[in-house]
């Protein structure tokens, strides 16, 4: 599974991050989801190898601007690029009246349909391409949500030391068995593809989560999950002074994580105030001390275009892109 950030700033961009915006899919897919849009995600997504075509599913966890302001443009550039397959937008239901008045107000024509489904109308769980998404309610000014992605339609691995021993040799029966079927031999022995089956891996889960002061609420879908991507907006100190905002601090997440046992914890979503380098003023060094003294997990502080691969193993490694 990989992860590509997009955007990592929160409220406003800076000059070396955009607002919030990150692409999930499978390593070496084409296919591809999005959570969140900020203004000039578009922009982000041209200095990627991602294309619009290719684009599955847009998730947008809740409705303020650095969140969902780059839809209508990113939508409308989908269209002059051609395309013509259907995109799904699971969103807060309130989106979708905003989607529409921009393309009326703007006089804009979509060349695909838009298959708009309204969290509210969601009980839990939503299946896409390559994923099933379970959604969980946090708690922010306004409602938000987290969405984890598990992966889908794992192959089973084959027995091929068995195999082997056996004297079959390999070829079309080898991918027939992995696939489940059975295969009847020249000469006449059947092999049952379960027989040559070993016991598949648990499915890999990765949950993005949106704007929220209350990590805890996740702690039923972090139970299986091996990487978690939440917003830390300020340390500690900080988000005692701005409680009325409803973030989280770098402290509350790494707590939270490291209390659930997650294995590997990503930030994001960092205020403007914590610059890249170090300064006079705030850091994002700041951000990162605070984390590494509540979490002693595999720790990441997102940066724009950093590229994460999940392994078969449960172990996030950052790659370049």
């Amino acid at each position: 599974m990989e992860i590509i950030f997009l955007g990592t700033s929160s409220g406003t961009p800076t000059r070396t991050r955009n607002v919030s915006g990150i692409a999930i899919k499978m390593i070496n897919s084409k296919s591809w989801n999005l959570v969140d849009c900020g203004e000039g995600t578009q922009h982000q997504i041209l200095k990627t190898n991602l294309t619009l075509n290719n684009l599955q599913a847009i998730f947008i966890t809740h409705v303020h601007g650095d969140h969902c302001y780059g839809l209508p443009g990113l939508l409308a550039s989908t269209a002059m690029s051609g395309r013509t397959v259907p995109l799904t937008i699971i969103a807060p239901g309130t989106l979708k009246s905003f989607l529409e008045n921009a393309q009326k107000v703007t006089q804009t024509r979509l060349s695909f349909e838009i298959n708009f489904i309204s969290i509210e109308d969601i009980s839990k769980f939503i299946e896409v391409e390559e994923f099933d998404i379970e959604l969980v309610n946090l708690s922010h000014r306004v409602s938000s949500y987290a969405f984890g992605f598990i992966e889908k339609n794992i192959k089973p691995k084959l027995n091929i030391k068995k195999l082997k021993k056996e004297g079959i040799k390999p070829g079309p029966a080898w991918g027939a068995l992995q696939n489940r079927e059975d295969v009847l031999l020249p000469g006449g022995k059947k092999l049952k593809s379960q027989d040559y089956l070993l016991e598949e891996r648990k499915p890999r889960k990765i949950i993005v989560s949106g704007d929220n002061d209350d990590p805890w609420l996740l702690s039923e879908c972090s139970k299986s999950a091996q990487v978690l991507v939440h917003e830390v907006t300020y340390t500690y100190k900080a988000a005692e002074k701005m409680a009325k905002a409803q973030h989280s601090s770098a402290k509350l997440v790494s707590l939270f994580a490291k209390e659930l046992s997650i294995p590997n914890l990503v930030l994001t979503h960092f205020s403007p105030r914590y610059q890249s380098v170090n300064t006079t003023r705030s850091s994002i060094k700041d951000v990162e001390n605070e984390a590494r003294e509540f979490y002693d997990g595999n720790l990441f502080l997102a940066n724009d275009f950093d590229v994460f691969h999940l392994n078969r193993n449960g172990k996030l490694v950052n790659v370049e892109l």
